[in-house]
């Protein structure tokens, strides 16, 4: 090492670059005369510097009356001789005005600074002005000042006052600090971040600057933890204390009744309780109420102010209301709190001739003095700042204040005489209260410390000297912070943008918006904004005119070109800056003040902003980012503004752990709440005109819990920012793969999460990156077995076309044989193409790169074989016996094949279109297709009873055996399965079955037909395994379908060449033109529609071949091919009888056919006996039959049912006209027996009418038997319709006068024996219950029974057997002998 007393000579500013010097020189001078001449010269000029600073050194003087001057040699002995001293005193001591002039006057500040540090920037310009008074020079030469942004000192300073924070800026330039020789960190008991740090670090610097002396100062007797911690070989630093100026202070605890610190009552809420409590002598009361006891008490000693201390504004308010309602005479109330405006703080520190009541926050404890205060009131309660490491917010939250606190705040009272202090709490409350405020290092974000220790190198926070070390999480949240910022990464090493951050003496928050800003062209918006965020408020809201306040600041929110609602409070910074700027610029300072009242503004924070901003674009300007005000001005009025988004997306990168996502559908405590970072949830604070604004993302300023977590100063945002700013904090998780089919490749969703924060949360990605091998696996799996591959790319893949082909043809016989197990596993497909296919094949791209080339070697490498497909149980099985298509009239109907069980087209299901719908044999249909019958064979046998299936045992080989008789055409399948079945049972085990021991309600429902009906276009109208029921509900769909027909073939080549013009068809046939086809004639060697196009009525609609009246057309066949839409189908030739005359119309089913046909005969022989038809109506006799008649119609209706009747009997006797040679000589032969047939029927009829009537009047007396006579009121009603007449044939109605007077003789016999005729009704009834619900069900499918019919006339002449034998019967019957003949009737 050189000499000492070398280097002591010369400045402590030139010491390193000096010492680096000489280091470097061997040997190593020790003299000034032995240095090169070039370093001589530099140790020379600094040693001269350093003589002229002695020469000019300030001679100070010392005030006697300050406790500090009285100990100063004291102090100044222990300065000279140890290299730490910590000076405890008490507010009021002098110590921070007089310490840097006992420094001065040792010779500190002669080699280097006197550097003065103080907590708060208007302590340190104040101090500075102070202590330059004292020494008798002007500010900001012999002393100094250093805030942010502002420096006011000159080389020729020897005290420098600067902040704290200064201080630190100055170690990342200087480490060694070797501007200064001595240094003094005033008010150390706060205890704040930036003093924490300081004094840890000094404690390593000392060690390597022995030159330099440092002074600790303390307000509070915490001074030995200092002590310790400047510890040299264990021994402790010097503490000297020094005592106050206070006179004697009496303490009176009052403590307050409730637990609760602070109510949330209005003021009217509680004046209304302390009214209840007086009433109910009950000793409660809150901390408003204990205030005005307080000041009450007060006001009752000698004259003098009362300063009351309270956690926040919000308190004074309320104390302030509470005390004006007490009505305090002769006393002024004034609040006190960092907010206020300088106008209302000066009615504080302004002189009163009354008494007054100052309502304070925490900030008259230390750093402002309230002149005249005798007495202090004391809540014992502050708003402390702690920062949350678990919601990574800053929670201002009202806590008991430490004793070192409270002895501040009792000290404020005894300054001017003797005074008094009230705890609104008791001894035993302050006795349990920690001694010290907690550090701020332990409860406040480190970020900003660990950023400024990486940049400096002085190691791992946690091995870092701080008097109370941080907790682990806290350190841990300062990395976070950090990380999130950008400025380290995932190692916790500086990042580029960390260093960067590390340069400005800034917040690290503030820091990263103005590198973004500058990335993003937005600095000139986000330096304003930055340097708002880095102070208070300028908004002022008096309590007197909240409303008008608000009104002018609004006129901020959007700027003066600008329309649409406001999207940001940010902006709300840069359009009032704006606005601000042309005042600024263009007015006098008195007019900036008036413009700033106009607009309820704080003209100091305003100010305070701009010199913020002015030393932010200074900082900026100096590392090249913009440029220096005064410069190029033309040019940076043309830069064009930023975006919206550029702005809020720099704001955004200080402010990722601010940003909230609307929770929807909130209820309860949560409405209006927002998702926040890391789980939180958070308000907007309802005070920013934002908070009703937001959307459904928004970032704030900051979030300060209070009553409730609040967001402050707020903005929308889009969630793709979010992706973008904080694309290093987004955790992305990657889930479910899948094969997509239209690009061929094996795609997943991705979840993207910001802070806990899903910012979207299925967004499609690729896989190929993540796992290769289950891509390969999908593409195989889902693509090439599974056959998700589209079509343009599958048309180029004959493999694929050939497999997949194979593979349906396989899966269609599994559905036909109801075996699933038919083809092979996919897993053996799969292993096929797996031993193919290359593993880095991961897409179809790929895959069809790598098949081309293996095809050129060999094309059929890909191609599966039906042996490969085909389980080799399976051998054999064909789809012989499961036919495509189902023959009906010459037509085949599709069949497919599902085997769902329990769905509803499981089994065989037979599409059908609706014209054809009545046409399809339901008892065909009862034997399915080959393939199936066996089972469901098997299936009625098993339905047998148990007493006689065991004959039929095995089952299996009794089906078998049906089967072969059914193939060798033993049965046809024209008749009903189980009749069939039946027959077969009875052949081959001799044992006579009813039809009803198998029960077809025990069958699965795939054991019968299932019908498909669609309509011409294809639609699906209905399906069903209940033929009866479609035919029903569709009855109306298939007769329309038909009533469209085309006539083909030579029958309608000849109709067509009539060319017959009638009137269109009307009622329920009438020809709808409604898509379902229209009526046209083609002729068998082609259509023939210049034939039918002059076949239109007036009205443009399509005629029938109608207006036919005599038989003028050829032989009518049994069957007509028609055709609907593009099919052409087999329809049922009948003549429709349309009144004057008939048409040719088809019909789909016989039975319709011929009931409608036998109608159009009679009206065509009607048409052709007009002479013998008007015979008829003219007979004698017709009149008073007419009157008999009047029960059942009019004369006219009885004219016409004669006439039928009539031509029925002379005309339609079987076999029926089929040509014109038959017709003419039907109609000739009848000319003759007209007239005597329709006579004979008027005899018959009027018996049947006189009878009628003869039994109307025996009802009239039965009254008293009303079983009787709704029975034979029914049977009446049965023969006898209104259409009597025609409804029956001549042979049955010539038996009906026996009927009518067998019901005569039965009333008779009846009042004789009324038991024994209900006895015989209820024999009777016995067989005709059946009867009637098999006759229902055979109405309602549609079917006609002969036999059923049959049946019915015996029935009829069974009433005769039972009520009057004496009229005879036909034939025998009985009871037992109907019996037999139902029970043995086919079913």
């Amino acid at each position: 090492m050189p000499e000492p007393d070398l280097l002591d000579l010369v400045l402590t500013r030139d010491r390193p670059a000096l010492r680096r010097q000489l280091f470097q020189l061997k040997p190593r001078p020790r003299q000034l005369s032995a240095l090169p001449e070039a370093l001589q010269k530099r140790f020379e000029q600094s040693i001269a510097t350093r003589a002229q600073r002695r020469e000019r050194r300030p001679r100070p003087t010392f005030p006697g009356e300050l406790p500090v001057n009285q100990r100063r040699e004291e102090i100044a002995e222990t300065i000279r001789t140890h290299q730490v001293v910590i000076v405890c005193g008490e507010t009021g001591s002098g110590k921070t005005t007089q310490l840097p002039k006992i420094c001065l006057e040792l010779g500190r500040g002669e080699a280097g600074l006197i550097g003065h540090t103080q907590p708060r920037r208007l302590a340190a310009r104040a101090t500075a002005a102070r202590i330059a008074e004292e020494l008798g020079s002007e500010l900001g030469t012999a002393v100094g000042f250093k805030v942010r942004f502002t420096d006011h000192t000159k080389p020729e300073s020897y005290i420098k006052l600067m902040t704290d924070g200064i201080l630190l800026a100055e170690t990342q330039g200087d480490p060694a600090l070797s501007a200064y020789d001595t240094l003094i960190i005033d008010e150390a008991h706060e205890r704040s971040v930036n003093i924490d740090f300081l004094l840890g670090y000094l404690r390593q610097l000392l060690s390597r600057r022995p030159d330099l002396k440092l002074i600790v100062t303390s307000a509070t007797l915490d001074a030995e933890r200092f002590a310790k911690h400047f510890a040299l070989d264990g021994k402790p630093a010097p503490v000297i204390e020094v005592s106050g100026r206070l006179y004697p202070i009496e303490i009176r605890y009052r403590p307050i009744e409730e637990d609760e610190p602070v109510q949330q009552r209005s003021a009217t809420d509680r004046r209304l309780q302390r009214r209840d409590d007086r009433r109910s002598h009950e000793p409660k009361k809150d901390l408003y109420e204990a205030i005005v006891d307080a000041v009450g008490e007060l006001q009752r000693e000698d004259p003098g102010d009362v300063l009351v201390f309270l956690p926040g504004e919000r308190e004074i308010r309320e104390a302030a209301d509470a005390l004006r309602h007490d009505h305090l005479p002769g006393t002024e109330i004034l609040p006190l709190y960092a907010r206020q405006s300088a106008q209302e703080q000066a009615r504080v520190f302004s002189r009163s001739n009354g008494r007054r009541v100052v309502l304070s926050t925490n900030v008259a404890e230390t750093s402002l003095t309230v002149p005249g205060i005798r007495y202090v009131v004391d809540a014992g309660l502050a708003r402390i700042n702690r920062y949350s490491h678990r919601n990574k917010v800053e929670l201002l939250q009202i806590e008991k204040i430490a004793q070192s606190a409270a002895k501040q705040r009792a000290g404020r009272c005894g300054r001017v005489q003797d005074g008094v202090c009230i705890r609104l709490y008791d001894e035993e409350d302050f006795n349990r209260r920690p001694a010290h405020t907690d550090p701020e290092v332990l409860r406040s974000s480190l970020a900003g410390v660990i950023l400024r220790m990486k940049s400096l190198k002085l190691g791992a926070v946690e091995a870092f000297p701080f008097i109370d070390a941080p907790s682990p999480k806290m350190i841990a949240d300062g990395y976070q912070l950090l990380n999130e910022l950008g400025a380290v990464d995932d190692d916790n090493e500086l990042t580029p943008v960390g260093r960067e951050l590390a340069k400005l003496p800034l917040d690290p928050k503030i820091g990263r918006m103005i590198l973004a800003a500058r990335d993003r062209g937005a600095l000139a918006e986000v330096l304003v904004i930055a340097a708002a965020l880095s102070v208070q408020d300028p908004r002022e809201r008096p309590p007197e005119s909240p409303g008008t306040a608000d009104q002018a600041h609004a006129r901020f929110r959007l700027a003066p070109d600008e329309k649409g609602e406001p999207r940001s409070e940010f902006l709300w910074y840069w359009n009032l800056w704006r606005a601000a700027d042309e005042v600024w610029r263009k007015e006098s300072s008195s007019k900036q003040k008036v413009w700033c009242r106009t607009n309820f503004l704080n003209w100091l924070r305003m100010r305070e902003w701009r010199d913020i901003h002015t030393q932010l674009h200074e900082l900026c300007a100096e590392h090249g980012w913009i440029h220096k005000p005064g410069k190029d001005e033309a040019a940076a009025k043309d830069v064009k503004p930023a975006s919206y988004e550029a702005i809020h997306k720099a704001l955004l990168t200080g402010l990722l752990g601010h940003i909230g996502l609307r929770l929807e559908d909130a209820s309860g405590p949560w409405v209006g709440a927002f998702q926040g970072a890391r789980g939180i949830k958070f308000w907007p604070h309802p005070g920013f005109f934002m908070a009703k604004r937001v959307g459904k993302w928004l970032m704030a300023a900051e979030l300060i819990d209070t009553s409730k977590l609040f967001a402050r100063c707020i903005a929308r945002i889009e969630p793709e920012w979010l992706e973008e700013v904080g694309a290093h904090l987004v955790r992305k998780s990657v889930f479910e793969p899948h094969w997509e089919k239209t690009k061929g490749v094996v795609r997943a969703w991705e979840r993207g999460v910001l802070h806990g924060i899903t910012l979207y949360a299925r967004r499609p990605c690729g896989y190929a990156e993540v796992d290769p091998a289950l891509c390969r696996e999908l593409l195989i799996r889902d693509g090439l077995v599974v056959g998700e591959i589209e079509d343009a790319a599958a048309r180029n893949m004959p493999f694929f076309l050939h497999n997949r082909r194979l593979v349906a043809e396989i899966e269609r016989l599994e559905q036909k044989m109801r075996r699933p197990d038919l083809l092979v596993d996919e897993a053996l497909i799969e292993a096929f193409y797996e031993a193919q296919i290359p593993a880095e094949v991961t897409d179809l791209r790929a895959f069809e790169a790598w098949r081309k080339q293996a095809e050129r070697k060999d094309p059929k490498c890909l191609h599966l074989e039906r042996e490969q497909l085909m389980r080799h149980e399976a051998a054999g099985v064909t789809s012989d016996k499961f036919p495509a298509s189902f023959e009906v009239m010459g037509q085949k109907l599709k069949l497919s094949y599902v085997h769902e069980p329990r769905e509803a087209d499981d089994g065989v299901t037979l599409t059908v279109p609706v014209a054809m719908l009545n046409q399809v044999p339901a008892n065909r249909c009862e034997w399915l297709v080959p393939g199936m019958l066996e089972e469901k064979v098997t299936a009625l046998l098993k339905t047998v009873p148990q007493k006689h299936r065991h004959r039929l045992q095995p089952i299996g080989e009794s089906a078998r055996a049906f089967i072969e008789a059914v193939e060798a055409g033993e049965f046809k399948q024209d008749e009903p399965i189980i009749r069939a079945l039946q027959r077969f049972v009875e052949v081959r085990v001799s044992l006579k079955l009813d039809m009803a021991s198998f029960r077809n309600e025990n069958l699965n429902p795939h054991c019968f037909m299932n019908f498909r009906v669609i309509d011409q276009h294809g639609r699906v109208l209905d399906q069903s395994r209940d033929l009866a029921a479609l035919r029903l509900s569709l009855k109306d769909s298939a007769a329309a379908a038909f009533r469209a027909a085309q006539i083909e073939g030579s029958m309608g080549a000849q109709l067509a060449a009539l060319n017959v013009q009638g009137k269109t068809a009307t009622g329920v046939d009438e020809v709808h033109e409604n898509g379902a086809g229209k009526a046209e004639i083609a002729s068998s060697q082609g259509s023939i529609h210049a034939a039918t196009r002059d076949m239109r009525d007036e009205n443009g609609l399509h005629t029938q071949f109608s207006g036919i009246t005599t038989w003028s057309f050829g032989p009518l066949p049994e069957l007509l091919e028609v055709k609907i839409g593009n099919r052409n189908l087999i329809g049922f030739p009948a003549l429709h009888d349309d009144g004057d005359s008939v048409s040719l119309r088809p019909f789909d089913t016989e039975e319709e056919a011929v009931r409608v046909h036998r109608k159009g005969l009679v009206r065509l022989f009607a048409l052709n006996l007009k002479d013998q038809v008007r015979a008829v109506e003219r007979l004698p006799g017709l009149r008073p039959l007419a009157l008999q008649f009047m029960p059942f119609g009019t004369e006219a209706e009885l004219k016409a049912q004669l006439v039928e009747a009539t031509l029925v009997r002379c005309c339609l006797m079987e076999p029926l006209p089929v040509n014109p040679t038959d017709f003419n000589q039907r109609a000739l032969e009848a000319k003759t027996r007209v007239s005597l047939i329709a006579q004979e029927l008027m005899r018959l009829a009027g018996t049947l009418l006189a009878e009628h009537a003869s039994l109307q009047k025996r009802f009239a007396s039965l009254k008293s038997f009303p079983e009787l006579l709704a029975d034979v009121q029914a049977q009446v009603g049965r023969l006898l319709p209104k259409n009597f007449l025609v409804a029956w044939p001549f042979e049955k109605l010539s038996l009906f006068p026996r009927y009518l007077k067998a019901i005569d003789v039965r009333i008779e016999k009846m009042r004789n024996n009324p038991a024994r005729d209900a006895q015989l009704m209820a024999e009777w009834k016995s067989l005709a219950g059946p009867w009637e619900r098999e006759h229902l069900a055979k109405l309602k499918a549609g079917v006609s029974d002969p036999q059923l019919e049959d049946f019915r006339w015996l029935l009829e002449e069974l009433r005769v057997g039972l009520f009057a034998q004496e009229l005879k019967t036909p034939m025998p019957v009985s009871v037992k002998r109907l019996q037999k003949i139902w029970e043995s009737r086919p079913r």
